[in-house]
């Protein structure tokens, strides 16, 4: 399956072009689409990255319901964001479990 992302050109595309051609051609153009770690993985790396940075916004929805899409249970995120939440800080895995429930609890 090949990752083709518009979002950058579509919110960006005029007012900053070059960060749209980053995040749409390099990001998750090259990099996602880069078969060396399968997207599953890929999208647990991403999910650890913004929880840690205390990214809580629509950027991280975005990613947790990427992570589902791609093969993430509800079962393995709540271990994710448990495991993480020992390193990362208790008050990032509310606000990740309050995003995680909106997806997963769907179901």
């Amino acid at each position: 399956m090949t990752i083709k992302q518009t979002a950058g050109r579509d919110q960006l595309g005029e007012f900053a072009p070059e960060f749209a051609h980053f995040n749409d051609d390099v990001l998750f153009g090259e990099n996602w689409n880069n078969e060396s770690i399968d997207l599953k993985t890929r999208c647990i790396i991403t999910v650890t990255a913004l929880m840690s940075s205390g990214i809580t916004d629509s950027s991280l929805l975005y990613h947790l319901e990427n992570a589902k899409k791609n093969g993430v249970t509800q079962e393995e995120i709540s271990a994710i964001i448990t495991h993480l939440a020992f390193y990362v800080g208790w008050p990032k895995a509310w606000a990740v479990f309050n995003l995680a429930k909106e997806i997963w609890g769907e179901e």
